[in-house]
């Protein structure tokens, strides 16, 4: 046997088109009575075999994981460990990322939404734990329970707006600007125009001096550029929050509190951000913070656009009716965030103590369905996903609505690599290998120990590949430490190379074989989170444990 350690490294990868499902009854309320046989999945239209298939209920695997690690500590003193009531009132369940769009949001808007996420934080459980952050990246909290801490973040929030996205003569906003520019409406363009002879000087005949649709043109790519930007800027810092909070060993979810701003072209930014929240179990909630708000054309008595018809005028009905369109429009991107990851979309509703309420929380119940598209090509192309119920009685269902196809397949390598990631960074058990976690530690002074995570793997029963008279295997050993606030600490990977006789495997190995991986910590609350992977059956085991260093 050869045995080698390496720093964890982890490469992201796509795999199957994992779809999360949310069925709701009359009364809004999850339903997890469901099975895969009640289930169809269509991409593009045609059905899907449904491969893989699990119910989810929040809170169930981290009691169980708290049980299982009582139970060790209670039969085996030697190793050091919290016992059951110390470690739900000391580590973490459940990890909730509020997000403040402070790049698209008003001031009033925020103040009214930050008040309530205040009143909101002071209702965290003891095993909760809350991050802050915004799309402009400033201002940012980790996740922490310290309620202090939250308070202090929270005043901090104020408006951010990258650039200016309106033009007061002409007017034209982003979503005016998206339809001259990337869609050539023609209604909107003729608007425009009407709008900028007013704009323009006149000679002594009131003759317009210049050209309106170079101006229009001018306008309009300037306002499109930087929203563009500030709509870039925001899904990436969204994708970023994504990323942190999958590496969170909990329940996730994130709480994304916005007016709304559209995203023209940037469809598969917003999907890449679905996918990699579908795969790491990471629920998005999205909140309105313009809450119950009604559309008033030139109502803002801040600036006054110009009416080539003379201010005794209204303006024109088809501007009336594009700035309508544009504040619905602000809507369709939280609703898509939330549908398709199994969230909440909390809008048209001013009680924002009641949305941060619901929000925060995790449907009791949601199915993760997964499928291997047939014939699938690799064009990078959009396919549509459409999930249903073969009987929907009175029900109603969210999920994702859409993928894009890969490029290139994935290299068998690295897709063992994402297994691996994915189960480091989830609380879920697996006991597909005949693995044992146990956990030591030992005190070199008051502020230095050393933890030891034993990985102990009866050998006897893993699959093996004859070669040459020998069984070969390789086994694949992750130990990640997190601390007592779920934060990821340190990893540690070790890979042994197995080329058995049978005479070794059958007599010398009874009692098994023990991988020893050693942290230099500081006194504290600690979870850890052991992996194992066998390169030939395929198989994985992921056991949770915890340990208090005094």
């Amino acid at each position: 046997m050869a045995s080698r350690d390496e720093p964890t490294t982890f490469k992201v990868n796509v795999k199957l088109v994992v779809v999360r499902a949310v069925v709701r009854d009359a009364q809004g309320h999850a339903v997890g009575n469901l099975r895969q046989e009640d289930f169809q999945v269509f991409d593009k239209g045609k059905p899907q075999v449904i491969s893989q298939f699990e119910v989810e209920q929040p809170g169930a695997l981290t009691a169980k994981a708290f049980q299982r690690s009582a139970e060790d500590v209670a039969s085996e003193p030697t190793f050091k460990g919290l016992n059951a009531t110390e470690k739900v009132q000391g580590l973490p369940e459940r990890f909730v990322a509020y997000m403040f769009d402070d790049v698209h949001l008003e001031f009033g808007d925020l103040a009214r939404t930050r008040a309530a996420a205040e009143r909101h934080f002071s209702t965290l459980r003891p095993t909760d734990r809350a991050a802050i952050f915004t799309t402009s990246g400033l201002n940012v909290l980790d996740f922490t329970d310290d309620r202090a801490k939250l308070h202090e973040a929270s005043l901090r929030l104020q408006p951010h707006p990258i650039s200016s996205q309106r033009s007061d003569c002409p007017e034209i906003s982003y979503y005016q600007a998206d339809l001259i520019m990337n869609r050539h409406d023609s209604e909107a363009t003729q608007i425009a125009l009407q709008e900028a002879l007013g704009c323009l000087p006149t000679n002594a005949q009131g003759v317009p001096l210049g050209n309106p649709a170079a101006l229009v043109n001018g306008v309009s790519a300037s306002v499109l550029a930087a929203g563009d930007h500030e709509s870039s800027i925001s899904l990436g810092l969204l994708k970023q929050v994504v990323q942190v909070i999958s590496r969170m060993p909990g329940q996730r979810s994130i709480v994304l509190a916005s007016p709304g701003f559209i995203a023209p072209r940037m469809e598969y930014e917003s999907n890449e951000i679905i996918d990699r929240a579908v795969r790491s179990q990471v629920i998005i909630n999205t909140l309105d913070a313009r809450g119950l708000y009604v559309v008033m054309p030139y109502g803002d008595a801040s600036h006054h656009p110009a009416n080539p018809l003379g201010s005794d005028h209204a303006p024109p009905p088809g501007k009336t009716l594009i700035l309508s369109a544009a504040a619905s429009a602000q809507d369709d991107l939280l609703a898509v965030l939330a549908d398709s990851t199994g969230g909440i979309f909390f809008h048209n509703n001013n009680d924002f103590d009641e949305g941060f309420r619901r929000l925060a929380q995790s449907p009791e119940y949601s199915y993760v369905l997964a499928f291997a598209p047939q014939n699938l090509k690799l064009d990078g192309s959009f396919h549509t996903l459409k999930v249903k119920l073969k009987d929907p009685q009175k029900l109603t269902l969210q999920a994702r609505r859409g993928y894009y196809a890969p490029k290139h397949f994935a290299d068998p390598n690295e897709e063992a690599k994402q297994e691996i990631e994915d189960a480091t960074f989830s609380q879920e058990e697996l006991h597909n290998l005949p693995v044992k976690l146990h956990t030591q530690f030992f005190k070199a002074n008051d502020n230095d120990a050393k933890l030891v995570v034993l990985a102990q793997v009866d050998v006897r029963h893993l699959h093996f590949r004859k070669v040459e008279g020998r069984n070969d295997n390789v086994l694949t050993c992750v130990s990640a430490l997190f601390n007592r606030n779920g934060n990821f600490i340190q990893g540690m990977q070790k890979t042994l190379t197995m080329h058995l006789k049978d005479e070794t495997l059958e007599h010398k190995l009874t009692s098994g074989i023990t991988l020893k991986t050693s942290f230099d910590v500081k006194p504290g609350s600690y979870l850890v989170r052991l992996v194992v992977r066998d390169a030939e059956g395929q198989s994985m085991s992921a056991e949770n444990g915890t340990v208090e260093i005094r």
